[in-house]
């Protein structure tokens, strides 16, 4: 059943321009985490303590943290992949961080260089740490649906996963279909498995629209209660290890989806857009949010 009140984790900061080809300079960054932060957002996913060799675009992290200006009943979580990233991370005065695994071993293999039960193993260490420095811990799951190396991804493969992340501590579990290829029918499917053993109140859904999916998918998991959904503004993003697959659905669209609906999300759609059109006009390239494209020029 649909909730009245939809949380929305904006990820567009961290998700969405970590795999820009071109430097996007720190004052960029911090100026669109502070307009996003004007929206009504709640919940803006800021950057990732990863090693620059891997994501350069992330080098930057400790002064888009420490810069960015930081609003009271705000979370600003950072994705932190291992021990080192979260140790970095506390020394800035994070409060939130991410931790991330895969339900597909052939993406675990490719991004993380070891199998899921080895994964799980040593994101432990990494929510406890955390916990024990009462830091809140949320975590993402990918390839929830389907995989660029292993193809269809089994439920319980999902539910195998998120039960171990809900078990060592995280707060809430986002369930990522990292390459867009979900439909309504494989994301009922999953959902309902991975909610025999973690209640919708500790789940949120990360859709990308590869293949214009994304809003149905989204509209499926909200029809079995879930009450948060990941969005990046403008559509911005993809995956390193995930060839092909296009950005995460833009927070523009799916505000005026909610919106329509009668749902309440806190976030003023007008700014939104202008903070979508800031960083597009940054990158030289059309908006990939269709609301956006319709509306801002009537603003």
């Amino acid at each position: 059943m649909r909730k009245s009140s939809i949380r929305i984790v904006e990820v567009g900061p961290r998700d969405g321009l970590q795999n820009e080809p071109t430097n996007i300079p720190t004052n960029i960054k911090i100026e669109l985490i502070d307009k996003l932060s004007e929206t009504g957002l709640k919940t803006i996913e800021t950057t990732s303590f990863v090693s620059p060799k891997w994501v350069p675009q992330m080098a930057d992290n400790r002064n888009v943290f420490t810069n960015i200006t930081k609003r009271k009943g705000v979370s600003y979580p950072v994705l932190v992949p291992n021990l080192k990233g979260l140790e970095a991370a506390m020394e800035v005065g994070v409060t939130e961080v991410a931790v991330f695994l895969s339900a597909s071993e052939g993406f675990s293999k490719k991004n993380i260089n070891c199998t899921v039960d080895e994964s799980i193993a040593k994101t432990k260490s990494v929510i406890s740490k955390a916990l024990e420095n009462n830091l809140k811990v949320r975590g993402y799951i990918s390839c929830v649906v389907g995989c660029p190396y292993d193809g269809a991804v089994r439920p319980t493969a999902v539910s195998k996963v998120a039960d171990a992340l809900l078990e060592f501590g995280c707060y809430e579990i986002s369930l990522g279909d990292t390459i867009g290829v979900g439909t309504k029918n494989t994301i009922d499917a999953m959902l309902l498995h991975v909610l025999r053993l973690v209640s919708s109140d500790k789940l949120a859904i990360h859709c990308h629209d590869t293949y214009g999916q994304a809003l149905t998918n989204i509209c499926t998991a909200l029809d079995l209660g879930l009450t948060v959904v990941d969005s990046s503004v403008a559509g911005l993003g993809g995956c390193p290890y995930a060839k092909g697959a296009t950005g995460n659905v833009a927070t523009e669209d799916l505000v005026y989806m909610l919106h329509g609906m009668g749902a309440e999300t806190g976030v003023d759609l007008k700014t939104l857009i202008q903070a979508g059109k800031f960083i597009s006009d940054f990158l030289q390239r059309p908006s990939a949010s269709k609301v956006n494209n319709a509306m801002y020029s009537r603003l």
